[in-house]
């Protein structure tokens, strides 16, 4: 939108021009407004929805974050697979477990036996008790 303010106000003359009307006030006649359409359209910028927790909710994001971590480099040494950066690739693992499946069990007794199901086809099998014992550990602080 472009403004703009014609000068047909004449300073020599204390009199309204003859393009006023008459019940217009001599200092108001001259204001108009152009309206021009520009050519230009700005791309729309992207909008994103961010969300501020609080600082209970943030631990427990935290907690939960570093319970998958450990479990991540857990199975890596059970599946003797070499240590990759998840965030760059993608996790390709022979076995996948699920820790909100593991706190829908009723106990522990049924946690072990799905995981044992689950790992079963681990490379090295003597750390599977042990690897069991901490999970359970791990995710009953969540």
């Amino acid at each position: 939108m472009e403004c703009s303010l014609a000068s047909t106000y004449n300073s020599s003359s204390a009199k309204p021009s003859s393009a006023v009307s008459g019940n217009r006030s001599p200092a108001k006649s001259g204001l108009h407004v152009n309206f021009t359409e520009k050519v230009e359209v700005k791309e729309k910028r992207e909008k994103f929805l961010t969300a501020k927790y609080g600082a209970h909710q943030m631990s427990l994001i935290r907690k939960r974050l570093a319970v998958e971590m450990w479990l991540l480099e857990e199975l890596q040494k059970l599946y003797d697979l070499p240590k990759r950066d998840p965030a760059v690739e993608g996790i390709e693992c022979e076995v996948e477990v699920d820790i909100d499946d593991l706190l829908d069990m009723d106990d522990d007794c049924q946690r072990t036996q799905f995981l044992q199901k689950l790992l079963s086809s681990a490379k090295s099998k003597e750390n599977i008790k042990e690897f069991i014992e901490r999970l359970l550990e791990k995710i009953k602080t969540l």
